[in-house]
């Protein structure tokens, strides 16, 4: 008999800690030999990523703190490691440890300590590393081919990208002349070089300012010479606008990659000789996704001819599918959403992979028998799973009758109930990006509160990835109304149909989803409050030299260009309607953010002092775009919880009571 009692004022087993305690995901899954190396965080060990060995034999091991496998390239990284099996027998391992950004070489069955393959730079943010590929047959002893991110100056946009390759030796961990460039610095960014099986090209993506990856790309061809260098690098498929998120060779020479020439990221296969190019499965899905790291991939190809490929609308699957028929299998099993990386170990294919009922894991697929199972990283249930969401995949209609998607998580308890007559209160959940997807898989984030009684709408607003690239430029100009427009849209129909109160609506969101949150708090009178989290406030200065590189002309096609439109930035930035202000909320910033940096939350604070407005401002040393330590991460959902109690007038005595100020 479950017991009644106000809507967010449930007692819960879930709390801030526990959420923290799983945050993060397991990633970049590869294979070494019989082994498997991925990735994990490790919230209680100041957010570091342990680089993870996975044995033959079952067993899992880890490269201890202080190590950190995480690259620092584009500030959102990529892919940090490789590995290869030696000559002498046991892997090798090269990876980027994230203190100081070297690459470092590991042999777990050796008796030294990493050593440093690349030297330290004092200019700007140094040298930096990423998409490493190992060739241990090239040069006297072998090299690593890597992207080699090189700030030029101490402003944020001066660098170059190239691909490069580091001599295993260590020659080159204090002489920078020892790195050999093998593509020129003509694109702005560029990803590792995949090479064909005969060794005699190489293919990589590049793209260029004003275009992000998911706007334009090209995909690269060259020949590799005798010496290792990189000769007639010519474009081979792309443009400006059409987006090719990944390419791999396969074992006969052929060239797959993914495109969305179709509307969506679909998969196609080229001859390079011949320039011959054709879709393998050209369907109203998404066979790839946005390349916000260096080094993602979402298909791998099979000794056998047959490719594995994560693709679907809105949720990802895992498939075998046959290039030759253009049939795809997928595999059985409750997951919901697979990451963006696959590895393949012989008729075995890996990845990762989560649902509603569990975190992200490490799954197993034999393709020869089609079983799967779970390898690493394996769901745990700490609390009873009946405290877990039981989300509802909706298509809501907004302005225009435009489709929006969204996942609704309402309050849920397996022991209370709220009164007869009383409308529970909803969190608006805006994703970053804005080039993103909100996944429909398990988070004791959204538990932690809808296990209290409060719901949770996960938006995946017009700009979203996912649904094709129509659906995706649907923000193109209109950054800051879309997106602002579709979250309200959502509130507004869970409160039409009576599953809301309209009076406690919340919004929040982190990074371009902070930017929707302030964005709707001063646009709309729909919520009552709101948490802003590593925000963008200000489009002007974001626009100019206040974020990194990759983004800093991000706005162009997200709002227009700047010498031409300069009144769109100033009237739609959040800084500029402070006066719009009417109801609390809650900003979180994390001290050390090169991408939305708290230079623009003080601005924005400077602009509401003497409002009359309550709100609170948190900020954590340490902490980056993105909050890793677990004592940050209990603080940030401690404080948003007390923000909607204070808010929502729930009596909570299980958090410490935020300060407002006003």
């Amino acid at each position: 008999m479950k017991s009644t009692e106000a809507y967010g004022s449930w007692p819960s087993p879930i709390d801030a800690a526990l959420a923290a305690s799983r945050d993060g995901r397991p990633e970049y899954v590869g294979a070494v030999g019989d082994e498997l190396w991925w990735t994990e965080p490790r919230p209680a060990e100041a957010g570091r990523r342990a680089l993870v060995r996975h044995s033959a034999d079952g067993t899992s091991t880890e490269l201890p703190a202080p190590w950190n496998a995480r690259s620092r390239v584009i500030e959102y990284g990529g892919r940090p490691w490789a590995g290869t099996v030696r000559a002498e027998g046991g892997p090798l391992i090269v990876f980027v440890h994230f203190d100081d950004q070297r690459l470092y070489a590991y042999a777990p069955d050796g008796p030294r300590e990493p050593w440093p393959l690349t030297p330290v730079s004092a200019t700007g943010g140094g040298l930096r590393w990423a998409d490493p590929r190992l060739h241990p047959d090239r040069g006297a002893a072998g090299e690593v081919w890597c992207v080699l991110e090189e700030f030029t100056g101490e402003a944020p946009t001066d660098l170059r990208r190239v691909i490069a390759a580091v001599p295993l030796d260590g020659s080159a961990a204090g002489d920078r002349s020892a790195v050999r460039e093998l593509s020129d610095d003509r694109h702005r960014f560029v990803t590792g070089a995949e090479v064909s099986p005969d060794g005699r090209r190489a293919a990589w993506i590049a793209w260029d300012h004003p275009r992000m990856p998911w706007d334009g790309t090209e995909v690269v061809l060259a020949d590799i010479g005798e010496d290792g260098t990189f000769h007639n690098a010519r474009s081979f498929t792309g443009g400006p606008e059409e987006s090719v998120p990944q390419v791999r060779w396969t074992p006969d020479g052929q060239l797959l990659f993914a495109s969305d020439r179709s509307g969506w990221w679909n998969l196609y296969r080229a001859d390079p000789d011949r320039g011959t190019v054709g879709g393998l499965c050209v369907r109203d899905e998404e066979f790839a996704g946005p390349l916000w790291k260096i080094g993602l991939n979402w298909f791998c190809p099979l000794d056998n001819g047959m490719i594995a490929a994560l693709h679907g609308s809105g949720s990802t699957t895992l498939g075998i599918l046959d290039p030759e028929t253009g049939e795809i299998v997928d595999i059985a099993g409750p997951w919901t959403e697979w990451a963006e990386t696959l590895a393949v170990q012989g008729s075995r294919v890996i990845g990762i992979a989560a649902s509603p009922r569990s975190a992200y894991e490490i799954v197993e697929l034999d393709t020869a028998t089609g079983h799967t199972r779970i390898i690493g990283a394996p769901h745990e249930d700490a609390v009873d799973p009946s405290y877990y969401p039981e989300p509802v995949v909706r298509t809501f209609t907004g302005p225009g009758g435009r489709e929006i998607h969204a996942q609704v998580y309402p309050p849920h308890s397996p022991d209370r109930t709220g009164p007869d007559g009383e409308l529970p209160p909803y969190v608006v959940w805006a994703h970053g990006g804005p080039t993103g997807h909100a996944a429909l898989v398990l988070d004791l984030e959204i538990a932690y509160f809808t296990s209290r009684g409060i719901g949770v709408a996960e938006v995946n607003y017009g700009g979203s990835t996912g649904y094709g690239r129509a659906y995706r430029n649907r923000l193109r100009g209109q950054w800051g109304i879309v997106d602002v427009e579709d979250c309200a849209a959502v509130a507004g129909a869970l409160a039409a149909e009576g599953a809301a109160d309209p009076r406690r609506l919340a919004v929040r969101g982190g990074s371009a989803g902070g930017w929707t949150s302030a964005a709707s708090l001063t646009g709309t009178d729909v919520y009552a409050c709101g948490t802003i989290i590593y925000p963008i406030l200000d489009l002007t200065g974001w626009g100019t030299d206040e974020t990194h590189d990759f983004e800093s002309q991000y706005l162009e096609s997200l709002v227009g260009p700047l010498a031409e439109v300069p009144d769109r930035y100033r009237d739609r930035s959040p800084i500029n309607r402070t006066d719009r202000l009417t109801t609390p909320f809650l900003i979180l910033q994390g001290e050390d953010d090169p991408i939305c940096p708290p230079v623009q939350c003080e601005r924005f604070l400077a602009e509401v002092e003497g409002s009359g407005i309550p709100h609170a401002y948190l900020t954590y040393p340490g902490e980056g775009h993105g909050f890793r330590r677990a004592e940050t991460m209990i603080s940030a959902l401690e404080a948003e919880l007390s923000l909607y109690a204070q808010t929502f007038g729930i009596d909570r005595t299980d958090v410490p009571r935020l300060e407002l100020r006003k």
